[in-house]
This record gives structure tokens, C-alpha cells and sequence, in this order.
């Protein structure tokens, strides 16, 4: 888990809190808005705990939202381990930041953003192809959504993937 910032074509600044799973590659959350504090955070996670169940650790930098007392809170009471890595570090997060990469490629550098609700539009669709129609070739050239679908005896359904 992490974050990115990009700007809204007026010059206003915002941030994505970006959740990808270290197994399946699959992508839960893009959470986007102005300000990202540990409440919204833990909030988001709820929110995409719902659907994707609970992980048992989430590795993060040691960046003040994820050191904060809410998220501190909201792991202990979920039965999440916070896993920090080393300051300076980012290769300890690998998963993380090829991410990184692909989504500012392929969607932040791709799109002009007019608004708080266009990003959060225009993410969440790239988010889903990411998921649903992405072949990634450290998972066999499978998708995230079928190799989940491969991988558990009770995968998620594509539906519940894409929010439909």
C-alpha cells in the first residue's frame, strides 16, 4: 500500500492511496481525494475489506498515514499486521512500486483529470482493466481476476470485482 499524487488540470494537487496484493497482483482500492489522513485510510479499507476480505499484513512505508494512531487502531482490530519497511527503502515494497510505474504509464501520464470525480472515474476504470483484462506474465499471463479465480477455493466473482 501506498501512495502517488497527480494534479487536476486547474493545478490542484490530489493523492491515491494504491492497494495491491502481493500474491494475486489484484488491485482492491484505489482511494482518491485532496487529503489522505489514517481515518480515511482505515476508512477505505473497511470499505474494500467488504469485498476482498481481510489481508493478514499490508506492507507500507512509514509515511504518517499508515504511522498513525487510526490505522494503528484499525489493523489491531481487524487482525492486520502492519508490516514497515526500512526508511529509504522502496525496493522492499517491489510489488508496490511496479505498480507505481504502470499507473502513472499507463493512466496518470495517459489522462487530464478535470476534477476530483473524473479522477476517481478515469482510475477506477484503469483499475478495473488492470484486474479484469491485464494479462501479467509473473502470474502464467493470467489476469489478476482469473488467477484468483484459479488460485481459492472460493474466488471472488468478476461482478464483485468490478463493482457491478
Amino acid at each position: 500500500m501506498d501512495f502517488v499524487a497527480d494534479e487536476l488540470a486547474g493545478g490542484r494537487r490530489f493523492r491515491i492511496l494504491k492497494v495491491v496484493d502481493q500474491f494475486s497482483r489484484l488491485s482492491p482500492l484505489l482511494e482518491v481525494d485532496f487529503s489522505l489522513t489514517g481515518a480515511k485510510v482505515a476508512t477505505a479499507l473497511t470499505r474494500a475489506a467488504a469485498t476482498y476480505g481481510l489481508p493478514r499484513s499490508i506492507t507500507v512505508d512509514k509515511g504518517s498515514e499508515f504511522f498513525s494512531k487510526a490505522m494503528d487502531t484499525w489493523a489491531y482490530r481487524n487482525g492486520v499486521r502492519l508490516d514497515f519497511i526500512r526508511s529509504g527503502r522502496p525496493v522492499e515494497d517491489a510489488y508496490i512500486e511496479s505498480f507505481n510505474g504502470r499507473l502513472r504509464d499507463e493512466c496518470l501520464n495517459a489522462e487530464i483529470f478535470f476534477s476530483i470525480e473524473d479522477a476517481r472515474k478515469k482510475l477506477e476504470r484503469w483499475r478495473i482493466d488492470y484486474n479484469a483484462d491485464r494479462a501479467h506474465s509473473s502470474l502464467g499471463n493470467l489476469a489478476p481476476v482469473e488467477f484468483e479465480r484459479r488460485s481459492q477455493k472460493n474466488p471472488i466473482t468478476e461482478p464483485e470485482i468490478l463493482n457491478l
